[in-house]
């Protein structure tokens, strides 16, 4: 039996998708950054048809995206009743970090190294972007901006397979205590951290990159997902 959306939730991470362009691809960005936020939750069955309803758009592209994230290992099928989100456990999670600290701080020191001023002053609305929906609670927005700030600020280390890595490996993530933050106020300050990498990144200081992409990370498993930092 399928389960459909709540639809109670203020500011919801699925929202109307039918006005913007690539479809396909927006319906696949959006389902992962709910299953990112916990909205669409481990475990729970979810109908096409109850899918397409809340993101405004037809059944179709929405199978073609369930198609895309079951090769991601995001989600399984199953046949005649829906696709489950599958559950990853604390170990997983963890390695996932893991293994994007492996990749993603030393990149970001790199990239302190070699940016341009043009570059980081391209990121910066980027990073304004993710204080306001930070404030406003637009929690697909904030997950949608945050994933858009590292992987261009990843692109300017010349790597594209690593950059399509970090993608793939973010969109495993889950940020389940966004909303929590948010309704405390705390969110922000954490959003605040992308001006203040943009800042070490700017002055060329890649150990003080590096430091905070460590710490920054931290909260992946940590704060955003409702867990004490040490």
């Amino acid at each position: 039996m399928s389960v459909d959306l709540p639809e109670s939730r203020e500011n919801p991470v699925l929202g109307s998708l039918a006005e913007r362009p690539s479809l396909r691809s927006r319906v696949v960005d959006a389902l992962r950054e709910a299953m990112v936020a916990g909205e669409l939750e481990p475990g729970r069955i979810y109908s096409a048809p109850a899918l397409a309803e809340r993101l405004g758009v037809s059944a179709t592209p929405v199978r073609e995206a369930m198609m895309e994230l079951t090769q991601e290992g995001l989600v399984e099928t199953l046949r005649h009743r829906g696709y489950r989100v599958v559950e990853l456990s604390d170990v997983a999670l963890d390695e996932i970090i893991e293994l994007r600290a492996l990749i993603e701080v030393p990149m970001v020191g790199k990239v302190a190294g070699i940016a341009t001023p043009e570059q980081v002053a391209a990121l910066r609305p980027v990073a304004d972007r993710l204080e306001e929906t930070a404030r406003t609670g637009e929690l697909r927005e904030f997950i949608a901006a945050d994933m858009t700030f590292h992987l261009e600020l990843l692109s300017i280390g010349g790597n594209r397979r690593l950059v399509e890595e970090v993608r793939r490996l973010r969109g495993m993530s889950r940020l389940s205590a966004l909303r929590r933050l948010h309704e405390e106020g705390s969110l922000v300050t954490t959003a605040r951290e992308h001006h203040v990498l943009l800042d070490l990144v700017e002055a060329g200081d890649s150990p003080g990159a590096e430091d905070l992409m460590r710490r920054h990370l931290g909260h992946v498993r940590g704060v955003w997902a409702g867990r004490t930092e040490g």
